[in-house]
C-alpha cells in the first residue's frame, strides 16, 4: 500500500490534469478563432476563381487584339509598299515621256534639216 498515492496526491494530480486540459482547450479555442469559416472560405474561393477566369478572358482578348493589330499593320505595310511602287513608276513615266518627246522632236528636227 505504500506504493499507492494518497487521496491528497490524487486530488492534486486530477487538479493538475484538469488545469492542463483547460489550458489546451483555451489554446485550441484561440487557434479556432483564427480560422476562417467554411462559408467565408467558399465565398472567397469563388471570388478568386471568378477573378482568375476574368483575367484569363482579358489575356485572351488582348492576344486576339494584338494579332488583329499585327495583321492590320502588315496589311498597311503591303499597301504602303504598293503605293510607293506605283508612285515610283509614275515618276519614272513622268521623266521618260518628256525625254522621249524631246528626243523624237530632236530627231525630227535633225531629219528635217538633213533632208533639205
Amino acid at each position: 500500500m505504500t506504493d499507492e498515492p494518497s487521496n491528497g496526491e490524487l486530488g492534486r494530480l486530477i487538479g493538475s490534469l484538469q488545469q492542463s486540459l483547460d489550458n489546451r482547450f483555451s489554446e485550441l479555442n484561440s487557434r479556432l478563432d483564427k480560422m476562417v469559416s467554411l462559408d467565408v472560405y467558399t465565398i472567397q474561393t469563388t471570388h478568386v476563381e471568378q477573378r482568375i477566369s476574368q483575367l484569363q478572358a482579358d489575356i485572351q482578348r488582348c492576344g486576339t487584339e494584338s494579332a488583329q493589330l499585327e495583321d492590320a499593320f502588315e496589311a498597311y505595310q503591303r499597301d504602303e509598299a504598293k503605293r510607293r511602287d506605283a508612285e515610283r513608276q509614275a515618276r519614272l513615266y513622268q521623266l521618260i515621256v518628256p525625254v522621249a518627246i524631246c528626243l523624237i522632236s530632236s530627231v525630227i528636227a535633225i531629219w528635217a534639216v538633213v533632208g533639205k
